[in-house]
């Protein structure tokens, strides 16, 4: 059967929330509202169970992410991909991490979105990003993001003294760096249409 004309217009964007960053908080609220204003189908995976303080316990990670991805396999398992002709995962933290490796584990031609990536998110490679972090993060040091998004040619924006949800405390100064952070998400989606 052949494909009719155009079916391969259609655009989808997957968000992939963090372990306690969900998919209605700022970044991933206004970088949904932005895709759909741009045409994309959105598909939010609300994964969550995961074990507590995760920060700095490198096999507690390990197994956040391993319970992200089989909950985004089982959210994702009846998603048609080739009627989508473009598609953008959007993600935040650990979900960088299940962006990426759904990503190459299904062999998807794909754009990310990355806010506050984590170096697992680098495991296996990314493709065509954008990443956003913070240099109060306390995931994951700044030099190391930027080796890493150096050697992955990914341009990594960074928003000073904001921490692991690219917020620095200072609420109008935070509004504004939300809103730098969305023109370049915009821009990055308009270069994808």
């Amino acid at each position: 059967m052949e494909a009719s004309p155009g079916e391969n217009t259609k655009k989808l964007a997957v968000i992939l929330p963090g372990i306690g960053y969900t998919c209605d908080r700022p970044l991933l609220y206004y970088g949904g509202k932005l895709a759909q204003g741009l045409g994309w189908e959105v598909v939010r995976v609300p994964y969550g169970g995961f074990p507590e303080k995760v920060r700095g316990d490198a096999e507690k990670m390990r197994q956040s992410a391993e319970m992200a991805l089989a909950q985004t396999e089982e959210m994702l398992r009846d998603v048609d991909w080739k009627r989508y002709g473009q598609i953008l995962f959007i993600s935040k933290s650990v979900g960088t991490v299940v962006a990426a490796a759904y990503a190459h584990a299904h062999r998807l031609s794909c754009h990310h979105l990355l806010f506050t990536p984590v170096e697992a998110t680098f495991a296996v490679p990314v493709g065509n990003a954008i990443a956003f972090h913070g240099t109060a993060d306390p995931w994951v040091a700044t030099e190391t993001l930027t080796r890493l998004c150096r050697e992955a040619d990914i341009p990594l924006y960074i928003t000073e003294n904001a921490n692991h949800s690219l917020e620095t405390g200072d609420v109008p100064l935070d509004i504004r760096n939300l809103q730098a952070v969305m023109a370049r998400a915009e821009a990055f989606m308009r270069r994808e249409e």
